[in-house]
């Protein structure tokens, strides 16, 4: 039991704390650049699982020098999973990585970080990492991977001051860029007994993500009948039709009032200009802001029914990621990081982005999540991607003094 005087010592203590962090962190500005450098040498695409390996067991030693052997761990396999890859053929994902590290109290905090990036083998050699000035640029270095470099020099920052912290969670793991298929199972079960959820993906013009929407990728099948377009195209139904039909009455559904988009991106069919189409195929992407305009979408996709009662419909796919909704504890985490930020004499401020993480899947369980605490930057996903290192160094103390304030508050 804390005595009122250890209380009034360690509340003088934590006067300046966010600042001491922010300079012991400043201090050690070129050993972080050097991780980042050997972090973003290190290829590790979505779709190469060797390299994903490879990249997983210099992460195994890298923390394990830089913050200590975790307390307990685990690796998911990401090996053969049934017939997930598409056309039967087993599909085959990043391992997940997920260490315990001790703390003060009860509930960890999750921490969320992904090691895959969307950039294929062979990338680097016409791109390495680069730095010039205060710009640090090469593949996966915005998304997302100096964001676990900050985290993890805000533990060792937290260890030097022999500053408490709860226990953290750690999750790594390296299916993100393509949906997190593997992964999700495991976020969800580590977020249920979590108190707090932080996610180290990039931020948003230097704001952080309170908000995101979910994400539904759907497939439209249509099959028609064919018939020869001039001898008898009465007989003939054809699904182009149908199919144009349909991305109208989609792209209709949309409602920007309400944060709700719908994207037909793709779209295939027929055999040839002179034959009725007997099949017709897209792909489409809907964002939306709240479960109620899923429950709407999912809805209509459900019913979609054909113009011609000779052709068909089949409707495949689902809801990629939950709405990440901004509750009270998602809320109040904001407020706290606000708190150490302006310490520090910066002006944190919040956003609702239209793109998905991992952090919605712990969101849609009720769990308090904090998103976009990685690179201050821009550029995910092109070729013009970097980072600030200032940002960096901020960043990384706010993350220290963040985990700190969720310890002692």
């Amino acid at each position: 039991m804390t005595t009122q005087n250890e209380a009034a010592n360690e509340a003088s203590d934590e006067e300046g704390v966010a600042v001491r962090l922010r300079d012991w962190i400043g201090g050690h500005r070129e050993e972080l650049l050097a991780d980042l450098a050997a972090y973003v040498s290190l290829e590790t695409p979505s779709n190469d699982k060797a390299l994903l390996d490879a990249g997983l067991h210099w992460l195994d030693g890298w923390l394990e020098a830089r913050i200590g052997p975790p307390a307990a761990t685990f690796r998911m396999d990401g090996g053969a999973h049934g017939g997930a890859g598409g056309r039967g053929e087993p599909a085959v994902y990043g391992d997940a990585r997920v260490n315990d590290y001790p703390g003060r109290g009860e509930a960890p905090v999750l921490l969320l970080a992904h090691y895959d990036t969307v950039w294929p083998a062979g990338t680097l050699a016409g791109w390495p990492f680069t730095v010039d000035g205060d710009l640090a640029t090469g593949p996966g270095a915005f998304d997302m991977k100096a964001g676990l470099v900050q985290l993890v020099w805000a533990l060792r920052a937290l260890d030097a001051a022999c500053l408490p912290r709860p226990p953290v969670r750690l999750l790594l793991n390296g299916d993100e860029e393509i949906g997190s298929p593997l992964s999700r199972p495991l976020i969800e079960e580590s977020a249920r007994s979590a108190a707090a959820v932080l996610v180290f993906e990039a931020s948003a013009d230097g704001m952080l993500k309170t908000a995101r929407k979910g994400v539904g990728i759907f497939h439209l099948s249509i099959t028609g009948v064919e018939a020869h377009a001039g001898l008898e195209p009465d007989k003939g139904a054809s699904a182009i039709d149908e199919l144009a039909r349909a991305v109208r009455h989609l792209h209709d559904l949309a409602d920007p009032d309400a944060g709700t988009t719908l994207n037909v991106g793709v779209v295939s069919g027929g055999t040839g200009s002179n034959v009725v189409a007997g099949a017709a195929h897209a792909e489409v992407d809907v964002r939306v802001a709240s479960q109620a305009e899923a429950g709407r979408i999912g809805a209509a996709l459900a019913t979609l029914r054909p113009h011609d009662g000779r052709a068909s419909f089949e409707v495949r796919g689902g809801w990629n990621r939950p709405v990440m909704e901004r509750g009270p504890g998602t809320a109040r985490l904001f407020a706290l990081a606000r708190e150490v930020a302006a310490e520090m004499g910066v002006e944190l401020r919040e956003c609702a982005v239209g793109g998905a993480s991992d952090g919605n899947f712990a969101a849609a369980l009720g769990v308090p999540v904090l998103d976009g605490l990685g690179a201050v930057g821009e550029g995910a996903h092109a070729r013009h991607e970097y980072v600030s290192v200032a940002g960096m160094l901020e960043r990384s103390a706010l993350t220290a003094g963040l985990l700190h304030a969720l310890a002692v508050r």
